[in-house]
């Protein structure tokens, strides 16, 4: 039966890894044994995706970016070029801290901008946005803008990645999609 995915042919699949139809992985990428890359994902190229990592459908992975073991993305989510993963907090060369590692999960349609680090061990929400450059040392909320180092929230961004601006009820609209929102107890709901 025949691949229903890309490979360029610079780039090294392992054999044992799972790769979605619709999938396209390009120039010197790596995609190590044990991995899963769901559907209609786009891997950049240089990429390094390590044992264990999981990518759901559509994930989309720019140049420079390397997943490491422990690392989970649901559908939707973008990594920006040359963003960083962690996945040992006190990582040492003479000591071998394989089997250890510190897992993260980067929730359903959230962006992490070009050259973010994400230290492991983080949950990242639902359609969070992390700003170029940002280093995330703790969970980010659902729907929540971070920027800086460390990373700090600066706004509320709506599934299409523009910042809500609500008003004194709590309500907000996206304006290039025109779904609402409420923020309730610093938490987002999309309304419709």
């Amino acid at each position: 039966m025949p691949n229903n995915y890309f490979v360029h042919p610079t780039a090294v699949i392992d054999p044992g890894c799972k790769i979605g139809n619709g999938s396209k992985i390009w120039h010197f990428s790596h995609v190590m044994p044990s991995s899963t890359l769901g559907e209609r994902c786009n891997i950049g190229q240089n990429v390094f995706i390590a044992n264990d990592v999981q990518l759901g459908n559509n994930v989309k992975v720019q140049n420079n970016v390397s997943i490491y073991s422990g690392v989970v993305c649901e559908d939707d989510v973008f990594l920006g070029p040359s963003m960083v993963f962690t996945n040992i907090k006190n990582p040492r060369s003479a000591v071998d801290r394989k089997g250890q590692y510190v897992n993260t999960t980067v929730r359903k349609g959230a962006s992490i901008g070009a050259n973010a680090t994400i230290v492991c061990g983080v949950e990242i929400g639902e359609y969070a946005f992390i700003g170029a450059g940002a280093v995330v040392t703790k969970n980010v909320k659902p729907f929540a803008l971070v920027v800086g180092n460390p990373s700090r929230q600066i706004a509320w961004v709506s599934e299409f990645g523009h910042t809500l601006e609500f008003n004194s009820e709590g309500k907000a609209t996206c304006k290039e999609s025109g779904e609402t929102y409420l923020l309730l107890e610093e938490k987002v709901i999309k309304t419709k």
